[in-house]
């Protein structure tokens, strides 16, 4: 039997692993970057896989895919925006999954000593209560669906402040120039130390359930570390650290 010189099958080992590695271009919704960078680093530390990761709006990463953005996967704020892509033939229907639910909370940063709650809303000591734009951000419907819910629709749209994405909806509140903000409850995770004080978590029967979609786009077909990236994340890992930032996961099926 022909014996292998160890360093000639150590080279080879090396090169079909390099042969294998792929790099990955993902778009996440930006409500989604702590979590999604966590997950990166440890998908990484875990497979010859490189990802590159781009946050911003699911609604203008949606206009960008149609219009042909090099993303191979897509991590949406909702379930709406996969599925049109599916059903336009530029994401493959199957691979779409829930990867979170978004938990909504009324925040101030300068109430810091004041519990909040549903009847903060009717309190008229505030001026200003900020809002992702409803018609690009689910956290943005979802801050609708409560105001509506409440019966106090009428009564804020004069208060409203709109931010393009809920990262701008999160400053608008931080920055103080909104009292109060309808914001992800993983943003606050963020912070250092936040206290409960400040925050309301919002009831899921208020709103429309914030399910967030993944999705493999048309151009990550054939390449080997998109699928890796979205199986990596319905592993139980990814789900402990997307419930640490403070999302809900579905229940594995």
């Amino acid at each position: 039997m022909r014996v292998v010189p160890l360093a000639i099958f150590v080279f080879a080992l090396g090169h079909a692993t390099v042969c294998h590695a792929a790099t990955v271009r993902v778009a996440v919704a930006s409500n989604f970057s702590g979590p999604m960078k966590k997950i990166t680093q440890e998908f990484e530390a875990s497979s010859p896989h490189k990802v590159v990761l781009t946050f911003g709006s699911s609604g203008k990463f949606y206009a960008q895919i149609r219009s042909g953005a090099p993303f191979d996967v897509f991590y949406s704020a909702d379930e709406q925006k996969p599925t049109r892509l599916a059903s336009d033939q530029l994401a493959e229907a199957k691979s779409q999954f829930c990867y979170a639910v978004g938990v909504l909370a009324l925040w101030s940063a300068k109430r810091p000593q004041v519990e909040l709650n549903e009847r903060s809303l009717s309190n008229t000591t505030f001026s200003k209560l900020a809002i992702a734009n409803p018609r690009l951000a689910p956290y943005g419907a979802a801050a609708v669906d409560v105001i509506k819910n409440l019966g106090l629709w009428e009564r804020l749209q004069k208060s409203l402040v709109q931010g393009e994405n809920i990262t701008q909806t999160f400053q608008f509140v931080q920055s103080g120039n909104a009292d109060l903000g309808f914001v992800a409850l993983s943003q606050l995770h963020l912070q250092p130390e936040p206290s409960t004080d400040t925050y309301w978590i919002v009831p899921d029967s208020l709103h429309t359930p914030i399910r967030q979609d993944a999705i493999l786009l048309k151009r990550g077909l054939d390449n080997p570390a998109a699928a890796a990236l979205l199986e990596f994340t319905k592993s139980a890992k990814a789900r402990s650290i997307i419930e640490n930032f403070g999302y809900r996961t579905p229940s594995p099926h």
